[in-house]
């Protein structure tokens, strides 16, 4: 086994599992906050549409969701599925599913925020938006900033999932590279990969929670 080429072809399958993991915040962070407010709103019809979507996103494997959205176009419209949707499909899974567990971690940090908040910035002459982007947001992420970190550093590990689709991430390499020769260092190696990944995220992680440490009383 030439180690070189194993590294070179893990390397391959790293790049994939980045973009993964960054289109996935790109889409799914902004989204989440999107269905938090519908989740909170006073709209019974559409409050009830983003609970029965955080029920099912949450209630069902992220495995089964991949599979809903490659094959869902062609059994549901007869649409042909090309090779290119593959990955498109992968981050429409993420993004979908990391949304929804988003969503629930920025509606208990707004709720948790005191009323009183709120109140003074009326008194400051601040609108709604003014006070939500300026004044309550910022606390916000102060306080979900550890639920969001445990929550990124599990999507960094679910990448792995996008082989049920056929998406050659990193864990999928190394378990072409294992069978093929015959041994489980290629399988070590990603484990490797995924640690750094993880140690990155979680010191990143941790400067940003230093940053907001201000917010503390």
């Amino acid at each position: 086994m030439n180690f070189g080429t194993v590294l070179l072809q893990l390397s391959g399958g790293l790049v994939v599992s980045v973009e993964i993991f960054f289109l996935t915040l790109l889409f799914s962070l902004p989204l989440g906050l999107v269905v938090a407010f519908g989740r909170m709103s006073k709209n019974g019809i559409l409050r009830t549409i983003t609970k029965v979507y955080i029920s099912i996103m949450r209630g069902t494997p992220l495995m089964l969701q991949l599979i809903v959205v490659y094959f869902g176009p062609y059994y549901l419209f007869h649409v042909r599925i090309s090779a290119a949707y593959r990955f498109i499909a992968v981050i429409i899974g993420f993004a979908v599913n990391y949304a929804a567990y988003f969503a629930e971690i920025y509606r208990g940090g707004i709720e948790s925020m005191p009323r009183g908040q709120y109140e003074a910035a009326q008194v400051l002459g601040y609108n709604k938006m003014q006070t939500f982007f300026l004044i309550i947001l910022p606390q916000v992420v102060k306080r979900i900033l550890p639920s969001v970190t445990n929550e990124i550093i599990t999507l960094v590990k679910d990448t792995s999932l996008a082989f049920v689709i056929a998406v050659a991430e990193m864990f999928t390499v190394a378990k072409q590279i294992a069978a093929a020769e015959t041994t489980v260092i290629p399988l070590m190696i990603a484990g490797a990969y995924y640690y750094v990944f993880n140690l990155v995220v979680a010191l990143a992680m941790e400067k940003v929670e230093k940053h907001y440490r201000y917010y503390e009383a």
